[in-house]
């Protein structure tokens, strides 16, 4: 089979980039597209955003409608399956969903799509295993990462950065929202060196991985 999945943001791709390999195996292929924040849908499914900006989101009509054509013209023998992954946030997971469900139902041809959160944020997919956290940053504070429950809605890439970060998520935020994101990066190359796919707690994670599997 072959995969292609839009991800909001670098750290976003990075993570994929080291995990997908160990789900789907030598003999699938995938593409990753990474975006410059998640941003909103727009009003009447027509972006008012500049292309060039890259906002998931925003793009997302549009894109779904493009995938929805060049999917249409592969063979039949050439599977190819979408994937949206995005943060959840504090949006309702039912309802978000929909949403979007929606939106992929208004296109036509429709590609063959698959909507996966990450509740809260990416970074509860690395909470899901704390041993590779461990391995990946030693120093880390073991009372902090152990007070973590899987998928919480609790500030998820804060509570990671007080874990392993000198000075915590508050010295971080003040070197500014690029710094941010870089650390986020590096996080993710780290952490997902040692990442045991098959035994991670985040549900999140684990339906993401599962469905795939399912595909496959």
């Amino acid at each position: 089979m072959n995969f292609v999945f839009l991800v909001e943001d670098q750290s976003g791709k990075k993570m994929l980039e080291n995990l997908i390999p160990s789900i789907i195996g030598e003999q699938h292929t995938f593409k990753l597209h990474a975006y410059k924040g998640i941003g909103h849908l727009p009003k009447n499914l027509k972006s008012q955003t500049d292309v060039n900006k890259r906002i998931l989101l925003d793009q997302l009509p549009r894109l779904l409608r493009g995938y929805g054509k060049t999917f249409s013209n592969y063979p039949s023998n050439y599977p190819v399956v979408l994937f949206v992954v995005c943060d959840l946030d504090d949006n309702c997971l039912k309802s978000f969903r929909q949403v979007l469900i929606d939106v992929l139902n208004s296109c036509y041809p429709k590609p063959d799509t698959q909507f996966c959160f990450a509740i809260e944020e990416g970074e509860s997919w690395f909470l899901g295993d704390l041993s590779a956290i461990k391995r990946a940053y030693p120093d880390a504070i073991d009372k902090i990462l152990n007070q973590y429950h899987n998928d919480s809605i609790c500030d998820t890439w804060e509570l990671l950065a007080d874990a392993i970060y000198p000075g915590g998520s508050i010295k971080l935020k003040e070197r500014g929202y690029q710094a941010v994101g870089k650390e986020k990066s590096e996080w993710a190359e780290r952490i997902t060196q040692y990442m045991d796919i098959n035994n991670n707690k985040s549900p999140s994670f684990c339906y993401f991985r599962d469905k795939i599997r399912k595909l496959i």
